[in-house]
Order: C-alpha cells, then structure tokens, then sequence
C-alpha cells in the first residue's frame, strides 16, 4: 500500500474522516481547541475554508473516555473540546488560532457566556512545538492589545470523542448559531 494510501486509510479509521473529502497526494494536521461549549466552537471552526473535518469531544482531563453526563460534573477536568483536520495548503494553524480567538471571550475563566464550570474553559491542546508557539505569540499579541487572556495553553492531552453522535455538526443539523460564541475581530 502506498504511504499516501496508508495515512488516508488511518485517519478516516481514527478521526472518522469522510474518505471521499480525502486526497491520497495530501497531508492533512489535527489542531485541539476548547472555548467553551464545543457546539458553538465547533460551527465556527467548520466554516473555514481548508477544515476537512471536525469532532466534539473532550481534552485535558484525567479520566479515559469521559461521557458527556461525567464531564458535565465538572469532576473528570476535561474541556469540551473541537478536533479539527485540517488541510495546511489552504489554512494554517496560526489562521484557525486567530479564528478560535475571535469566536469566543478568551478572558473568561470557566465559562463562556451562560455556560459556567470548568468543561467551558478557554484551552489550546497543543500537539507539536510549533503549535505551542504560534498560540503563546497570538495570546502575547492579545495581551499588547489589552486583553486580560485566560486561555489555558497545554499539551499532552489525550482527545476523546463524544460518542454520541448528537453533540456532533450540532448546529448544521438543528440551524440556527451558536447563542454563546460570536465573531468579533480582534487581529
């Protein structure tokens, strides 16, 4: 099998990727990011151009494969968290970072909007160096411009996807848009 092949074949078996949205000649990055409830970060995400696919799920915490009622206690220390595969030749991971900032209140600590415990906190989950990077400048810059940012950057978080497929394309299957998260330029 060509290694092109090989890595289509283990993303669409590990990320659920549609094969069909899938190119054997592309190499596609995964980014993690929590801003509160993963619905509304998810629509958001979705809308840029170069997004493959998206998953709703959780990071950051200590218990393997939390469901939604465990991680709504707010005792397993996960955050609802948007997967995001990507296609880097049309979307770099600095623009999805500026996107996830400016969908959301990156000063609030433990919510967004109505939605309070720490499952909503503001997170990157960074998986590479140069993740880490590129979101500790853009929260420097955020910080010049005199935001008070309370965005956790961390790594080594393990990503669990929601199993039930209902919190999944929440928005594109019920209409409407997110009632806590909203655009607002900030860079």
């Amino acid at each position: 099998m060509r290694a092109g092949v090989s890595l289509i074949v283990a993303l669409v078996a590990a990320f659920g990727l549609k094969a069909q949205e899938m190119s054997d000649s592309k190499e596609y990055a995964r980014a993690l990011f929590a801003s509160g409830c993963y619905w509304g970060t998810e629509y958001y995400l979705q809308q840029a151009e170069g997004v493959i696919e998206t998953n709703v799920g959780y990071a950051g915490g200590h218990v393997a494969n939390p469901s939604y009622k465990e991680v709504c206690t707010g005792r397993t220390g996960h955050a609802e968290t948007v997967e995001v595969i990507y296609d880097p030749s049309k979307i770099d991971y600095e623009s999805l970072c500026k996107l996830f900032f400016e969908t959301h209140d990156p000063t609030q600590v433990n919510r967004q909007g109505p939605d309070i415990g720490t499952q909503y906190r503001s997170a990157i989950f960074y998986l590479n160096e140069e993740q880490k990077v590129i979101a500790e400048k853009l929260v420097g810059i955020l910080k010049e411009k005199g935001y008070d940012v309370a965005t956790e950057i961390t790594g080594n978080a393990t990503f669990y996807r929601e199993q039930e497929e209902y919190h999944h394309d929440y928005y594109q299957k019920k209409g409407g848009t997110p009632y806590c998260h909203m655009y607002t330029k900030k860079f």
